[in-house]
């Protein structure tokens, strides 16, 4: 990919050019910041912005247009496409404690999956998109089958604290969480969805901010960020 898209804290969202390093696009709609942004998995002809307005928009990435708003009146923490169907389903995980499924051409509510006790900070999909896991403020990561608002797993642990930020391993086998007590934690994402005691990574500072962390496309490295500005490299 050539292109970034970025959402901030003034309602736009922004395509960048990587080799460039300048702003392509500018895309104004939202009256309050921009939580969260995704490409559309179809070549990112489109793409999703969820804001503080308590909406999320669907835009056309080359003309601007906003094709379509969907709100069920919760501020949208973080999107996810549905990967077996992106042009058709995506996933809202909300300050409400849900996260919720819409038919992206009706713009309805198709599925509630309501068991957390806190706002949902990520989703993210396993299992060949058969599986899909939340983690929220509440300490807790949940396990449900796609289209059953039923758990099927809890995860929680007198020790765990809230994981902002969810990354698959480019092998399809573990899933990799920054936790907010300053490490990053590996779980598997098949199977008992175990955590891999093991495999956890320290050395940086997120107690308090949702830092970003990120796998190599090769499996090698974690990148993660820093509440001090830097930016960590480690070994998988």
């Amino acid at each position: 990919g050539h292109l970034m898209l970025s959402g901030g804290l003034d309602g736009k969202c922004k395509v960048w050019s990587l080799p460039l390093k300048q702003v392509m696009r500018t895309y104004i709609g939202h009256r309050a910041a921009v939580r969260d942004v995704q490409f559309s998995p179809n070549a990112g002809v489109t793409f999703l912005s969820a804001s503080y307005d308590r909406y999320v928009r669907l835009w056309n990435t080359e003309t601007g247009e906003v094709l379509q708003t969907y709100t069920n009146r919760r501020v949208p923490y973080c999107l996810q496409y549905y990967p077996k169907k992106p042009d058709k389903f995506f996933c809202v995980g909300g300050s409400d404690h849900k996260v919720v499924t819409y038919d992206i051409e009706s713009g309805e509510i198709v599925q509630e999956y309501n068991h957390h006790l806190a706002p949902v900070n990520a989703i993210l999909f396993c299992e060949d998109a058969k599986k899909m896991v939340t983690s929220s403020d509440d300490k807790k990561i949940l396990v449900w089958e796609w289209d059953i608002g039923v758990p099927i797993k809890y995860i929680s642990d007198p020790t765990m604290h809230s994981i902002p930020v969810f990354r698959m391993h480019p092998t399809q086998l573990y899933l990799a969480g920054q936790s907010l007590d300053n490490q990053i934690v590996v779980y598997q994402s098949h199977g008992k969805f175990a955590q891999q005691r093991k495999k956890n990574f320290k050395g940086h500072n997120t107690s308090g901010y949702a830092c970003d962390v990120d796998i190599s496309p090769d499996g090698q490295f974690v990148v993660s960020g820093d509440s001090g500005g830097g930016v960590f490299f480690l070994g998988w």
